[in-house]
């Protein structure tokens, strides 16, 4: 339930801002009679996502071996994928994200309804999607009801804590946030590219190299509620192979290189001014 809470509240922290902000700009800019616009862009891009997320868990529940273990192992890279992109997008965006938004707004004013429509249904589309892929990938790890608990709970925090952000005097430290979910995120995706690897292994689509490295069930058993919650987690395995053990160890080191120097650069850049008064937050 854990990993699809955070993930549920990591993605929707992140729609709720953009949303926020937007109808915020709205406001700023007296056109109130768009507002209608950007609630419906909203709920078509939710329904889209909810049909999307169906559909995923309705083609992976239908497959039987090798196609299962096959479509577990494909669903999960691209699920690390994605969240590997978007651990290094939003850390170079957080500090912009604002002003950013803030100048589609303004441009989007100018041509009507249905470019404000456009511009909230792609933003939480994005983020509907996503979630999806990684709610599918989180249930070959946990089960289908903690993961669906895991995420109503996630989307109703992040929903209470956008609407704090925007009508009472709360706020969030958004590069805090981002960090520490990050990193968490960080773990996750190598838990779920290991868990990938070990998948193809097991189809024979890469070499184990070495069948199993250690054993680790006598202590932790994959079983076990411990067992359970380290392999939703962090993708833990009693027994892995070679093969899991260098790919894990390869994502893992990368990425967390590549994030911290990522981060010293953002650092020294300068903060946008925001078009419609103040400084990007």
């Amino acid at each position: 339930m854990l990993p699809s809470f955070i993930l549920s509240l990591r993605e929707g922290i992140e729609a709720a801002l953009v949303i926020g902000i937007v109808l915020a700009s709205v406001r700023q800019l007296r056109r109130l009679d768009l507002t209608s616009a950007i609630w419906a862009g909203t709920g078509s891009a939710a329904l889209v996502s909810l049909l999307a997320a169906i559909l995923l868990t309705r083609l992976g529940m239908e497959l039987k071996d090798p196609g299962e273990a096959i479509f577990e192992g494909i669903t999960m890279l691209l699920a690390a994928g994605i969240l590997t992109w978007m651990i290094f997008w939003m850390s170079q965006r957080t500090r912009n994200m604002k002003a950013d938004l803030e100048s589609s707004v303004l441009r989007a004013s100018h041509a009507g309804k249905w470019s404000l429509f456009g511009l909230a249904f792609i933003a939480v589309l994005r983020e509907g999607v996503e979630l999806a892929l990684f709610l599918t990938a989180a249930t070959f790890s946990s089960s289908a009801t903690a993961t669906i608990l895991g995420g109503v709970l996630g989307l109703g925090t992040a929903i209470l804590l956008g609407w704090s952000f925007f009508a009472t005097t709360v706020r969030l430290d958004l590069r805090r946030f981002f960090r520490v979910t990050g990193f968490l995120l960080l773990l996750f995706a190598a838990g779920l590219i290991g868990r990938s690897a070990g998948e193809l292994v097991l189809v024979g689509w890469i070499p184990a190299l070495i069948g199993h490295v250690w054993d680790l069930g006598g202590i932790v058993s994959e079983a076990s509620v411990l067992g359970q919650t380290l392999g939703a987690l962090f993708g833990y395995s009693a027994s892995p192979s070679l093969m899991q053990v260098l790919v894990y160890a390869a994502y893992f080191g990368t990425v967390l290189v590549g994030i911290l120097t990522a981060g010293r650069k953002q650092r020294t850049e300068p903060v946008a001014s925001s078009p419609l008064g103040g400084k990007s937050a």
